[in-house]
This record gives structure tokens, sequence and C-alpha cells, in this order.
């Protein structure tokens, strides 16, 4: 069998609720995998692309977050509605959706998102809609 194009790892990781680093997967149910392995079935790279359910990736205050090699693009804030703009911009058409990558300053660091999560520690001050769509992607 030949070697994966890309191989997509989402954080599979399940927290309680309330927790202060998050959850990417508060269900436990593995949507965001179970759609992209859908999307990438009905575009036909089934056996050419793998998405893996994985557990934490370490970057909770980013998530739902994933990783796709062999590029290593980090996103985060990840939500189904993003599956299929991921698929066909990143996968198929090479592009990474830059809207949702995780900055590479804020990878396995100390970034002012995690530095915002700890107890005690105040957030960046904005609305909160906007504050939480921010630190979902890293910005």
């Amino acid at each position: 069998m030949p070697k994966f194009e890309h191989h997509i790892f989402i954080c599979g990781n399940v927290r309680p609720a309330g927790h202060p680093r998050g959850c990417c997967d508060p269900s436990g149910r593995a949507e965001l995998q179970k759609a992209f392995k859908q999307k990438l079935a009905e575009r036909g790279l089934k056996g050419r692309v793998r998405a893996n359910q994985a557990g934490c990736l370490d970057q909770c205050e980013h998530g739902p977050n994933l990783v796709i090699y062999p590029e290593a693009v980090w996103y985060g804030g990840v939500t189904l509605a993003d599956v299929d703009e991921i698929v066909e911009s990143h996968i198929l058409g090479g592009r990474p959706v830059q809207r949702l990558i995780i900055r590479d300053e804020c990878l396995n660091t100390a970034c002012e998102h995690k530095r915002a999560s700890v107890p005690d520690k105040p957030a960046v001050s904005k609305e909160p809609e906007e504050q939480l769509k921010t630190e979902a992607r890293g910005l």
C-alpha cells in the first residue's frame, strides 16, 4: 500500500465541562473525525488521505484542533462547518485555511491563550464571543 498523501490527526480529548483548558471533543462522539472521513470518502480520497482520532494534542486552549501532515499545519477552533473548506482548500487545493491556522508562536509554548486559561489570570479584554473566536485560533 502506498504512503498516505496527507494524515489528519483530530484531537479527541474529553475533559469535564468547565475545565480551564477546554475540551476538543465535549460529546465524546468523534464528530469531527467522522465528518472528515465522510468528506474524504465522498471526494474519492480514501486510501490517499487518512483522518485519525488522536489523543490530546496539547493545544487545548485553541481547540477543537487538528494537525495535517506532512505539512505540519495546525488548525484551531475547527467546527463541523469547516471540514469541507479544509478538505477542498488544503487537502485538494494545497492552500491551508489561513483563518483557522494556529500561529507558530502559540504552538507548544505558554502563549497568551494558555496563560489566559490559568485561573486567577484575567483574559484579554474583548467582547466574550469575539474573545472565544480569537482564542480558539491563537490570534
